[in-house]
């Protein structure tokens, strides 16, 4: 970050919030990034913005492992069967 910005914003009765423009901009908020809320034990609220990854597999290739597989059934198979 080039410099420091300081906003604030209300909290709505459904308890969210709007990120304020210049915060967006300065610390690179996207749509589909989430933001990380901590309460330290001195009740001090910190909030981390942890950026969504795309593509993270798009380099993977398929393997053929001679039967068809569904990634939505087969997903938590992987670490067996519970």
């Amino acid at each position: 970050m080039s410099h420091e910005i300081e906003d604030e914003t209300a909290v709505n009765e459904s308890y969210s919030v709007t990120v304020p423009a210049a915060v967006r901009r300065e610390a690179g908020v996207e749509a589909g990034d989430k933001l990380r809320w901590r309460v330290d034990e001195d009740g001090a609220l910190s909030v981390e913005l942890v950026k969504q990854q795309y593509g993270a597999f798009f380099k993977l290739d398929a393997i053929d492992i001679g039967e068809p597989t569904d990634a939505a059934d087969d997903h938590d198979l992987v670490l067996g069967d519970f």
